[in-house]
Parts: structure tokens; C-alpha cells; sequence
């Protein structure tokens, strides 16, 4: 029998200019229910935001939204949730995301997003959590960023015990089985292949 996972997609509240990026997260949500597990998101129903949390209940997903007071208008708060959660303010918001998760994935998105997952990775490198990561990089999104994490490692700023430990994979398909097999008691730390791999860098 599958366990139930709660797992945190952030994303973008716009769609961006690829149709990649919402075919993504279309499937994301359709694998998140199709696989018995749980979506925690930002609670609203525009861009990336809402297309995956639509698939996801579609899907037969529990979805748990959590949005700030003063984004429920702006992003237009999903009601049709099983769980809404309006917070004060941004901090709250991502507290609460991060403890209603057993595992985090970032698709393509902006600034909110890329803090969002710097966040996890940043708390991740200090040993507050263990919980897997997985940055989906459809289309390429996240290579400039891997360029970047890279270019910290070569500067010696990351790396040894400072390691930043993340998953990256090319294929949608493989995110929900990646963050999974992560969350076993015997998941090894490290992954073979080039789509699916496990950084610590």
C-alpha cells in the first residue's frame, strides 16, 4: 500500500511563455492524485498556482492552499480546496507550507518561487530538515540556476559541510517516484542517470 505524502509544488502565478510550463504542472497535479498523495500550495487559482491544485483534485488529491490575507484578491484564492489556510504574511505562509510537507518540488516560477525553494535548500544545508527536494527543470528553467549553484561549489562557498543536497530532473514523470523513494528508510543519498540526479554540491 502507498503512503500518503504531503507534497509542497511551488511554482509561479502566471503561466510563463512556454506551454511546457503548464503542461507541467497539469501533470504534476494528475500524478500527485493519480499516486494517492496530498498537494500543499500557495492557495491560488491563477498561473502554474492554480493548474496544478485543478489537476490534483481532479485527480482525487486533498489539497491544503495556504495564501497570505492580502494575496487572496491577487491571486485569486481557490476555494474548491479540502484545506485554506489564510496567514498574515508571507513568513507564516512558508512556515506553514514547510511543516505541512514531507517533501518539496519547484517548477518553473519567479521570484517568490525560486526564494521559496532557496529557503528549504538553505535550511536543508543547515540541518534543520531532511525532507528531499526536487527541482523540475522543464524546458531548461532551473539551468541557470544549477550554473549558479555550480559556481558556488567551484568558489569553494558550498560544498563539504556545507553541501546543499537536491534533487534535479528533466521529466515530470519522474518527480512524484523521486520525491517518494527519497522518503524511504533505506532511500540511498545517491542517484545514477542524468535527468534524475542528486546534487550535494
Amino acid at each position: 500500500m502507498t503512503t500518503q505524502r504531503s507534497i509542497c509544488v511551488y511554482c509561479g502565478s502566471s503561466y510563463g511563455d512556454s506551454p511546457l510550463y503548464e503542461a507541467a504542472a497539469t501533470r504534476l497535479g494528475q500524478l500527485i492524485g493519480e499516486h494517492g498523495h496530498r498537494l500543499v500550495y500557495g492557495g491560488g487559482d491563477v498561473g502554474l498556482m492554480g493548474t496544478v491544485a485543478r489537476a490534483a483534485i481532479e485527480n482525487g488529491s486533498k489539497v491544503c492552499g495556504i495564501i497570505p490575507h492580502f494575496l487572496e484578491s491577487r491571486e485569486k484564492m481557490l476555494t474548491q480546496v479540502d484545506e485554506l489556510i489564510v496567514t498574515n504574511d508571507m513568513h507564516e505562509r512558508k512556515m506553514l507550507m514547510y511543516q505541512n510537507s514531507d517533501a518539496f518540488v519547484a517548477l518553473p516560477g519567479g521570484i517568490g518561487t525560486l526564494e521559496e525553494v532557496v529557503e528549504m535548500m538553505s535550511w536543508a544545508q543547515l540541518g534543520e530538515h531532511q525532507k528531499p527536494i526536487v527541482l523540475a527543470n522543464i524546458n531548461g528553467f532551473w539551468s541557470p540556476f544549477l550554473a549558479l549553484l555550480d559556481h558556488m561549489h567551484k568558489e569553494s562557498f558550498i560544498g563539504g559541510d556545507k553541501a546543499v543536497p537536491y534533487m534535479v530532473t528533466n521529466q515530470i514523470e519522474e518527480v512524484v517516484p523521486m520525491l517518494c523513494n527519497a522518503l524511504e528508510p533505506d532511500a540511498q543519498s545517491e542517484h545514477d542517470g542524468t535527468d534524475a540526479l542528486m546534487e550535494k554540491v
